[in-house]
C-alpha cells in the first residue's frame, strides 16, 4: 500500500471509511513524521502525538463516520481549540486555553478529522516571524516559510500533515503556499466562518487552507462550506495575464512563473489574453494598508491599554500606523475598495479567471522577515477568491508559481482552473 504520508486527504478519508485503514495508523505514522522531522522545521506551536493518538482511537471505537473520515489536519495558532492551546503568536497569550472550539474546528470534528495541533503564526498574524523554517531550503541556508501561517505552509509542504487551516489579511495563505511550494487557497470574503479565529481586520480576514494538491484543497473546503467542487476543463476559456500595479516588483523568477502558466493554459485549449487593470488600482494596497491598519488598532485596544509592553516594535509600529488612519482617510480606502469590487466583477465578465504573480519571487534568505506581502494586499481587499499553484522553481531552486484569480462567490471556477493547471505542470 502506497505510504500514509504520501496519501492524499481524499485517499485517507475513503480507506478509512471503508475500515481498509484505522484512523488510529494515519494518526500513527503522521505523529513519527512529525516527531522526525520537527526538530529542523520547527512548525509546531503545540503538538502532542499521544493526544493526537487518542483522539483517532475514539474516532476508531466510535465507528468513525464523515467527509474528513480520519484526516489529520493542523490548526494555525490564530483559531481556537478547547483542547490545545491558542496562543495567537503572542506571548500576552502564553498557555490561554479557549473553552470551545473555532466554528472551522468543530465542523472539523464534526466530519470525522483528527486535530493534529497548533502550527506557528507570526505574532497576531502579522509581521513579527516566528521559529518556522522553510522546508524546501538547506539547513545551513534557511528561509522564510512566509507569514503569517508559517507553521501550517511548512506541516504540509514537510509532509506533516495533508491539510491545514491559514488565515489571510494581506498575504498570509498565498505567500507561504508560494514560498513552501504547495496549495494555498483562500476563498471568497466571507465563505468561512471567522467564529473563534483572533481578529485582525474584520474587513479582510478570510480562513483558508494549504494542501498538497488542488483536489484536496476543494475537497477540503467543499466539505466545510458545501461549494461547488471543479468540474470540467478549461477548453475555451478566457485566461487574463495579470501583472497588477505592482509588476516592477516582480523577480525574473516570478515572471517567468507567469509566463509557464500562461503557457500551459494556451496548450490546455484556453484563449490567454492580457487583462489591463484600471489605473486607481494602484493605490489598493495601500487601501488595505489602511483598513487594516485602523481595524488592528481598534480590535486591540484591550491588550493596548493591558499588555503594549508584550508587542513585538513590528507589532507596536502597526498600530502606531493604524491609529494615524483618520475618518477621511477610512472613507477613502472603503471607497477605493467598493468601486474596485465593482470593476473587477466587469473584468471577470470579460475573461474567466485571471493569473497573476503569488509573490516577488522565491522565498527570501533568512529567518528575519516574511517576505514583501504586495501581490496579495489587493486581491485580499476585493474579496475575491485565490489558488495558488506551484509551477517549478526558481533561479536558487526554490518553489516559484501563480494565483488563479476568480470571481467571488464562483470559487469553483477558480479552482477549476487551478486543478487543469496543476495537472499540466505535473504532467
Amino acid at each position: 500500500m502506497q505510504k500514509i504520508d504520501d496519501m492524499t486527504a481524499r485517499e485517507i478519508a475513503a480507506l478509512v471509511a471503508r475500515r481498509d485503514l484505522s484512523a488510529e495508523s494515519v494518526a500513527q505514522a503522521l505523529v513519527e513524521r512529525v516527531e522526525a522531522l520537527e526538530p529542523g522545521i520547527m512548525a509546531w506551536q503545540h503538538f502532542d502525538g499521544a493526544q493526537v493518538i487518542a483522539q483517532a482511537r475514539a474516532l476508531d471505537q466510535a465507528g468513525v463516520q464523515g467527509a474528513l473520515a480520519g484526516v489529520p489536519v493542523a490548526v494555525k495558532d490564530l483559531i481556537d481549540t478547547a483542547d490545545m492551546p491558542t496562543t495567537y503568536g503572542s506571548p500576552i497569550y502564553a498557555g490561554h486555553r479557549p473553552t470551545v472550539d473555532a466554528a472551522v474546528v468543530a465542523s472539523v470534528r464534526e466530519a470525522g478529522g483528527v486535530v493534529m495541533g497548533k502550527t506557528v503564526t507570526t505574532e497576531f498574524a502579522t509581521f513579527k516571524p516566528g521559529v518556522t523554517r522553510n522546508p524546501r531550503a538547506a539547513a545551513d541556508a534557511p528561509r522564510t516559510p512566509g507569514g503569517s501561517s508559517s507553521g501550517s505552509a511548512a506541516a504540509v509542504a514537510a509532509g506533516m500533515v495533508p491539510l491545514a487551516f491559514g488565515t489571510q489579511t494581506a498575504a498570509s495563505i498565498v505567500r507561504p503556499a508560494a514560498y513552501c511550494g504547495v496549495v494555498g487557497y483562500k476563498p471568497t470574503f466571507g465563505l468561512l466562518p471567522m467564529a473563534g479565529i483572533k481578529s485582525l481586520s474584520p474587513t479582510l480576514d478570510t480562513a483558508g487552507v494549504f494542501a498538497r494538491t488542488v483536489d484536496d484543497a476543494a475537497f477540503f473546503v467543499s466539505t466545510l462550506s458545501r461549494i461547488a467542487l471543479p468540474t470540467g476543463d478549461v477548453k475555451g476559456w478566457r485566461v487574463g495575464i495579470c501583472h497588477t500595479p505592482h509588476w516592477d516588483l516582480a523577480s525574473e523568477d516570478a515572471r517567468r512563473a507567469l509566463q509557464v502558466a500562461a503557457r500551459h493554459f494556451d496548450r490546455l485549449g484556453a484563449r490567454v489574453v492580457e487583462a489591463v487593470v484600471p489605473g486607481a488600482w494602484a493605490g489598493l494596497a495601500q487601501a488595505q494598508m489602511d483598513i487594516m491598519g485602523f481595524e488592528a488598532w481598534a480590535a486591540f485596544a484591550p491588550e493596548r491599554r493591558r499588555h503594549a509592553s508584550l508587542f513585538s516594535p513590528a507589532f507596536a509600529d502597526l498600530l502606531v500606523s493604524g491609529a494615524a488612519v483618520d475618518g477621511e482617510r477610512l472613507a477613502a480606502a472603503h471607497a477605493l475598495a467598493i468601486h474596485a469590487r465593482g470593476e473587477i466583477e466587469n473584468l471577470l465578465a470579460q475573461v474567466d479567471v485571471l493569473i497573476a504573480p503569488s509573490a516577488t519571487g522565491e522565498a527570501p534568505p533568512g529567518l528575519d522577515a516574511t517576505g514583501n506581502p504586495v501581490f496579495s494586499r489587493m486581491w485580499s481587499l476585493l474579496g475575491v477568491p485565490c489558488v495558488h499553484v506551484p509551477t517549478g522553481v526558481g533561479s536558487h531552486g526554490m518553489p516559484v508559481g501563480v494565483t488563479v484569480i476568480g470571481p467571488r462567490w464562483r470559487d469553483a471556477r477558480a479552482l477549476s482552473a487551478a486543478l487543469q493547471l496543476e495537472a499540466a505542470v505535473r504532467g
